[in-house]
């Protein structure tokens, strides 16, 4: 068993551990500052649609309220009553002037017109609380808001600072890790590069003293066929070999000439028969020349009596068969009338 080795595989595994695992303490804190990011956004949009609706709200009570709309006329139900009041005022135009509804220096509107001064100034301090109130929340939701993103920088700032140590240590753990297994890998390199030069050593021990570079006959014998030889392991041929082979190559010469000389009497036989036989065809081709000549002879003095007697018979024919030779006049004596 290679101990060694066995350690060194321990030492690899608790070193990727403790990387997994500074890997892994990474991860969480970068998961805690994205959960921390994620609640303070929340927060954010939480307050910001809270004062979003309490300004809606409070532009409904001020803006919106009843008595302003385009359609409170269509279902008032005093509507009828403002039209035709029982008491208008003193200058309504119902009363004539001996009605005597007011006299000079009489203002009859006085108690309405203090009681609108008083809504009015009221209405306008109340205004003027309000705003001041609004005023103050702004201010309190605007120092809010700045405190809050004076925490949430600082929040970032000490998040960015945790994930540069965290990247710093994720760093020199990967610079051990690396560390460590490039010395793991050079030991195996050497290891193996000594488990190669023994082997290397061992093999050419193995062939100095093998039957290859020793030469040995008997390994170039095969075993199923003596008669056989290895080409793999076969070195050449032994001197009683070549001598065998030399014997029967001096055999086979001396019968290679015994069949050149008989193929040469045999080829002397042949061209002699040749010659005999061109010889014979001359003769024959002579003999026929001489009958051919006697045969055109015979054809000749034939033809000749054949062209007396030819002669003979025309003027036979002419002298006396044929004597009496029509005229033109006789020929024109056919076809003088219409019958």
């Amino acid at each position: 068993v290679d101990v060694e080795a066995l350690n060194n595989q321990v030492e690899e595994r608790k070193l990727q551990e403790a990387t997994e695992r500074s890997k892994e303490a990474a991860y969480g804190t970068k998961q805690v500052q994205y959960d921390l990011v994620v609640q303070m956004l929340e927060k954010e949009e939480a307050e910001r649609t809270r004062r979003l609706a309490k300004k809606v709200q409070n532009f409904r009570e001020q803006r919106q309220q009843l008595k302003n709309r385009r359609e409170f006329d269509f279902w008032d139900s005093d509507r009828l009553w403002r039209e035709f009041p029982a008491y208008v005022g003193d200058n309504a135009p119902y009363y004539g002037p001996v009605s005597l509804q007011y006299f000079s220096e009489e203002d009859l509107e006085r108690a309405e017109c203090l009681r609108m001064q008083q809504e009015q100034f009221q209405y306008s301090l109340e205004r003027q609380l309000q705003e001041q109130q609004q005023a103050r929340v702004d201010n309190c939701a605007d120092m809010l808001d700045e405190q809050l993103r004076l925490a949430m920088d600082m929040r970032a700032a000490q998040l960015a600072k945790l994930e540069e140590s965290c990247r710093i240590a994720m760093m020199a753990a990967t610079a051990n890790a690396n560390k460590a297994q490039a010395a793991g890998l050079a030991e195996r390199q050497r290891r193996e590069h000594q488990r190669q030069q023994e082997a290397n050593h061992v093999e050419v021990q193995n062939q100095i003293t093998s039957d290859l570079l020793t030469e040995n006959p008997q390994v170039a014998q095969n075993p199923v066929a003596p008669h056989r030889v290895l080409p793999y392991c076969w070195k050449g041929m032994t001197p009683e070999q070549r001598a065998t082979i030399r014997k029967v190559q001096e055999t086979q010469r001396h019968e290679k000439e015994a069949q050149r000389q008989a193929e040469q009497t045999l080829d002397a036989k042949w061209e002699s028969q040749t010659i005999n036989l061109a010889q014979a065809a001359m003769e024959l081709e002579e003999q026929e020349r001489e009958l051919c000549a006697e045969f055109r002879r015979g054809l000749g003095s034939f033809n000749q009596q054949l062209a007396k007697e030819q002669k003979a018979q025309q003027n036979y024919l002419n002298s006396i068969i044929y004597t009496n030779q029509p005229t033109a006049q006789y020929h024109l004596q056919f076809n003088t009338n219409s019958r």
